[in-house]
C-alpha cells in the first residue's frame, strides 16, 4: 500500500470519527436542554411568516368575531407575532414563550398598544374562554425524535404533558373558537379534550414538517401521517 492510499484511508477514518463525535454532542445538547419544566421544543427561534396559508385560513375563519383576541404561544423573538398582526389588523395578540429572553426582546422590537408578552410555560395564568383563536405552531415538537428515529418519545416528552397543554387551550378558548396545532409530536385526536371539537382543516402533504407522531403510550405510530392542524371548539349545549 502507498503512502497515498493510506493517507487517505486516515482522512477518511479521521472523518468519520468527527462525524460521530458531532452526533454524539448534537444528541447529548438537546437531551440535557430538554429538562426545563414546561418545555417541548429546544429551539428558541422560528421563522417570519412561516405559516401564510394556515394564517389565512384563520383569518377567513373568524371574519365577523367583533374583539378578536389571539394567542401565540412560543413565540419566541416575536416573528409570528408580527405576521399575526398583519393578518389580524385589529386584533388584540398575546404572546408567551418560555424563554425570558425571547420576551425581553418582543417588548423592545414591537411597541403596539393591543399586543402584550408574557414569559410562562403554560397558559395556567390566563382566563378561561378569553381568546378568538389559539395558535400552538412547532412548539409541542422534539425535533431529536425524528432525525435519531426514535421509537419512543419518553422520556423527552410525555403524551401526559401534551394532553395538559392542550386542554388548557381549549379551557381558554371562546366557544366556536380556533386551536391550531403544527408539527406536534403527538396528535390532538388521542387527547380526551378532542372531543369537544371538530377538524376544520388537514394540511397538505408538502405544508407538514418531517416530524413524526407517538401514540398515549409515548411508542411511535407507523402509518398515515396524522394531517389535522385547525380544530374549532364546539359551543355548548
Amino acid at each position: 500500500m502507498d503512502s497515498g492510499s493510506g493517507g487517505l484511508r486516515c482522512k477518511e477514518k479521521f472523518a468519520g470519527l468527527v462525524h460521530a463525535l458531532r452526533h454524539s454532542l448534537f444528541s447529548m445538547r438537546y437531551r440535557v436542554r430538554h429538562p426545563v419544566a414546561g418545555r417541548f421544543q429546544p429551539y428558541r427561534y422560528t421563522l417570519p411568516d412561516r405559516y401564510p396559508w394556515l394564517f389565512r385560513f384563520a383569518a377567513a375563519a373568524l371574519e365577523g368575531r367583533e374583539e378578536r383576541k389571539l394567542l401565540s404561544f412560543g413565540c419566541s423573538r416575536g416573528d409570528e407575532v408580527l405576521a399575526l398582526r398583519r393578518y389580524f389588523p385589529n386584533a388584540a395578540i398575546t404572546g408567551i414563550d418560555i424563554d425570558r429572553n425571547n420576551i425581553a426582546r418582543c417588548r423592545a422590537r414591537i411597541k403596539d398598544s393591543k399586543i402584550r408578552f408574557d414569559m410562562a410555560a403554560t397558559t395556567k395564568g390566563e382566563a378561561a374562554q378569553s381568546y378568538d383563536a389559539i395558535f400552538c405552531l412547532g412548539v409541542l415538537c422534539h425535533g431529536y425524535l425524528t432525525i435519531s428515529k426514535a421509537q419512543r418519545a419518553d422520556p423527552l416528552l410525555h403524551f401526559a404533558d401534551f394532553e395538559r397543554m392542550v386542554s388548557d387551550f381549549a379551557r381558554c378558548l371562546k366557544p366556536g373558537g380556533l386551536l391550531l396545532l403544527h408539527t406536534t409530536s403527538f396528535r390532538f385526536c388521542d387527547t380526551a379534550i378532542a372531543q369537544g371539537f371538530d377538524v376544520l382543516l388537514e394540511a397538505e402533504p408538502q405544508q407538514m414538517a418531517a416530524d413524526v407522531h407517538f401514540g398515549p403510550d409515548n411508542l411511535l405510530l407507523q402509518g398515515e401521517r396524522y394531517r389535522a392542524v385547525a380544530f374549532r371548539k364546539r359551543p355548548q349545549p
